[in-house]
C-alpha cells in the first residue's frame, strides 16, 4: 500500500465492513467461533459480526451451464422412459401380455429417438455426436452413454418393427430381450453424467441421483403402460408405477435434505417449482393407479400424471444445478466448512493427551 492511498477519510478504496465479508469473518471463522464458544483465537470476544457470504463482486465461481432446458431436460427424461419401457416390455412379453408389451416397445423406440435428437440438437452439429464414437473411454460417462445409445437404439428399433409387422418373431424376441438388458444402463447413465461435474447441486447428490433417476424412469414406464394397455394386462405396469413413484419421492426428498446447503436449490426458484410439481403429480398418479385400477379413464389419467411428474423431476434437477452454479456460495461455503473441519481434526490430533490423577 502506498502512502498516497491514505486519506483523511481512511484508506482509499476501503469500505467499512468489507473485512467481515471477505476477510476473517468468513465461513471458516464462523465455524471456528462456533467451536470455541463464540470467542476469538486466544479466547477474546470477537468484535467482527457474522456476515453472510458473498463472492468478489458477486461473480460466479465456476463456469455457467450453457445447456438449454428443453434439450437437456428432454434428453434426461426420454432416455429414462426408453430404458425402463424396454425392461417392462420384455417382462410383459415373457408373461404373455402382448397388448402391454407392444405399446411399450413403440414408446421405447420413440423415446430413444427423441432423446438422441435432443442430445444432437444441444450439441449444435450432428458430427459432434459422431466424434464421440471415435473412442471408447470407460471413465467418461458421456463416452459410455454414447456407445450405450448406439447399442440400444437398433435393438429397440428391431423390437418395435417386428412387433408391428409380425415378421421374424424370434429375431424380435431376441431384440426385445437385448433392449431390456441394455435398458437399465440407458435409464440411469445420465445420473453419473450430471454428477461427474463441478456443479454443486449435481455433484453432491451422487449417492442418490442414480436411484432417483431409476425410480423416475420406472414410474414413467409404468405410467406409459397404464395409459396404453388394457386393464386386463396392465397389472405389471400398475405395480411398477406405484413402486417407482414411492421410491422416487422418498429418495429425492432424502437427497434434498441430506445434501445440506447444496440441496437448497431444489426447494427454491424455478427448480423448487418443478420439484414440488413433480412430487404432486407423481403421488397423484400413484394414488390414481391404485384407486382407479378398474377404470380405463382413471388409469390413463394416472399414467399421464406419472409421465408429467417424471419429466418435471428431470427439469427440477436441471434447474437446481443451474441455480447452484450461478450462486457462488454453493461452491465456496461447503469448501470452507470442510477446510475448517480438517483444521479442527488436525488440532485435536496434535493436542497432548489428558493427564490422569496418577500422572
Amino acid at each position: 500500500m502506498n502512502t498516497s492511498d491514505v486519506t483523511k477519510e481512511g484508506i482509499r478504496g476501503e469500505r467499512p465492513g468489507r473485512e467481515a465479508i471477505t476477510g476473517a469473518a468468513d465461513v471458516v471463522g464462523e465455524e471456528q467461533r462456533r467451536r470455541r464458544g463464540g470467542r476469538g483465537r486466544r479466547g477474546e470476544t470477537t468484535r467482527v459480526p457474522d456476515a453472510e457470504f458473498r463472492s468478489y463482486y458477486g461473480k460466479p465461481i465456476i463456469n455457467q451451464i450453457v445447456w438449454e432446458a428443453p434439450d437437456v431436460g428432454g434428453y434426461l427424461f426420454l432416455g429414462g422412459l426408453a430404458g425402463a419401457s424396454s425392461v417392462l416390455a420384455a417382462g410383459a412379453e415373457l408373461t404373455g401380455r402382448p397388448d402391454l408389451a407392444r405399446p411399450l416397445k413403440y414408446a421405447a423406440l420413440g423415446a430413444i429417438s427423441g432423446s438422441t435428437a435432443a442430445l444432437i440438437h444441444d450439441l449444435g452439429r450432428p458430427e459432434r455426436f459422431l466424434n464421440m464414437l471415435r473412442v471408447f473411454k470407460p471413465t467418461s460417462p458421456m463416452s459410455v452413454g454414447s456407445w450405450t445409445l448406439m447399442a440400444y437404439g437398433p435393438l429397440a428399433g428391431v423390437a418395435a418393427v417386428t412387433s408391428a409387422t409380425g415378421w421374424f418373431p424370434r429375431i424380435g424376441r431376441a431384440a426385445t430381450l437385448g433392449a431390456a438388458a441394455v435398458g437399465p444402463l440407458v435409464a440411469t447413465y445420465t445420473a453419473p453424467l450430471v454428477c461427474d461435474t463441478a456443479v454443486p447441486s449435481w455433484h453432491d447428490g451422487y449417492r442418490y441421483m442414480p436411484f432417483v433417476f431409476a425410480a423416475s424412469a420406472v414410474s414413467a414406464a409404468g405410467g406409459m403402460g397404464l395409459a396404453t394397455a388394457p386393464l386386463a394386462q396392465s397389472g405389471p405396469a400398475r405395480r411398477a408405477a406405484v413402486g417407482g413413484a414411492l421410491v422416487e419421492t422418498a429418495v429425492s426428498s432424502a437427497m434434498e435434505y441430506r445434501m445440506g446447503l447444496s440441496g437448497e436449490p431444489y426447494r427454491r426458484g424455478r427448480a423448487g417449482a418443478f420439484v414440488r410439481t413433480a412430487k404432486a403429480l407423481t403421488l397423484a398418479g400413484a394414488a390414481g393407479a391404485v384407486l382407479g385400477r378398474r377404470s380405463r379413464t382413471a388409469s390413463a389419467l394416472s399414467g399421464a400424471a406419472l409421465l408429467a411428474g417424471s419429466a418435471c423431476t428431470r427439469l427440477g434437477v436441471f434447474h437446481a444445478g443451474k441455480q447452484s452454479a450461478a450462486d457462488p456460495k454453493y461452491t465456496v461455503v461447503p469448501q470452507r466448512r470442510r477446510l475448517a473441519e480438517r483444521e479442527a481434526e488436525g488440532e485435536a490430533a496434535s493436542a497432548p493427551p489428558a493427564r490422569g490423577p496418577g500422572d
